[in-house]
C-alpha cells in the first residue's frame, strides 16, 4: 500500500521538411506547416486572377452589357476579321476579275463597295445581337471553369501539404520523461512527521523550563 507511481511523458518534435512540386512548395517545422503555390506558376496565374476578377466576372453574369470585357474584345474580334475576310474575298473574287476584263465601271464599283459595307453592318449587327444574349451564358461557362481550375490548385496544395507534414513526422525526435509521484499514503506520512517533530520541540522546550 501506498507505494509510488510513475506519470511518463512523451515529447515529439516535428523534423524540418520542404516538399515542393512545379506548382506548390510546402515547410514543415515544429510549429506547423506553411504552403504557398510557385510564383508564375499555373495555379499562382489562376488563383491571382479568380481572386482579382471574380466580383467583375459576376456582375457581368447579373449585368449583361456589351461594354463588358469579354464582349468587347469578342466584337472587335468578329469585327477586325469580318472586315479583313469579307474585303479580301470581294476583291479577289469580284473585282479584281472583273476590272481585268474592263467589265467594271466606277458607279458599279461605288455600288458595290456600298452593298458589301451594308452586308458587313447587318452581319455585326447580327452578331452583336447574338453577343448579348448569349452573354450569361458564356459568363457562367467562364466562371465555372475558373473555379475548377481554381480548386484544383487548392486539391494539389492540400496534397503537398500533407506530404510535407508525414515526411516530417516520420523525421520527428521523440523523447521520454518519466517523472515519479507519491501516493496520497506518502504524503500523509510526510504530514505526520513533520507535526511529530514540532510537538517534540514544545515537548523539549517544556522539559526544559521545568527543571529549571
Amino acid at each position: 500500500m501506498g507505494g509510488s507511481s510513475q506519470k511518463t511523458t512523451q515529447k515529439t518534435t516535428l523534423g524540418k521538411t520542404t516538399t515542393a512540386n512545379p506548382y506548390v512548395v510546402s515547410k514543415t517545422n515544429n510549429k506547423g506547416t506553411t504552403s504557398n503555390f510557385v510564383q508564375g506558376s499555373a495555379f499562382d496565374t489562376i488563383n491571382n486572377f479568380v481572386n482579382s476578377n471574380m466580383n467583375n466576372l459576376l456582375n457581368d453574369y447579373l449585368n449583361p452589357s456589351l461594354n463588358s470585357t469579354t464582349n468587347q474584345a469578342l466584337l472587335n474580334n468578329y469585327r477586325t476579321n469580318l472586315n479583313k475576310e469579307t474585303n479580301k474575298t470581294f476583291e479577289n473574287n469580284i473585282v479584281n476579275p472583273l476590272s481585268n476584263r474592263n467589265m467594271l465601271r466606277s458607279s458599279q464599283a461605288t455600288n458595290m463597295y456600298k452593298n458589301l459595307s451594308n452586308n458587313i453592318n447587318d452581319n455585326i449587327s447580327n452578331y452583336t445581337n447574338e453577343l448579348l444574349a448569349n452573354s450569361q451564358d458564356r459568363s457562367v461557362n467562364m466562371i465555372n471553369q475558373l473555379l475548377s481550375a481554381y480548386l484544383n490548385g487548392f486539391d494539389v496544395l492540400n496534397s503537398n501539404q500533407q506530404q510535407s507534414l508525414n515526411t516530417s513526422l516520420s523525421n520527428a525526435t521523440r523523447t521520454t520523461d518519466t517523472q515519479m509521484k507519491n501516493s496520497w499514503i506518502d504524503q500523509y506520512a510526510k504530514y505526520i512527521n513533520a507535526n511529530a517533530n514540532i510537538v517534540n520541540s514544545v515537548a523539549g522546550l517544556n522539559a526544559s523550563g521545568k527543571s529549571k
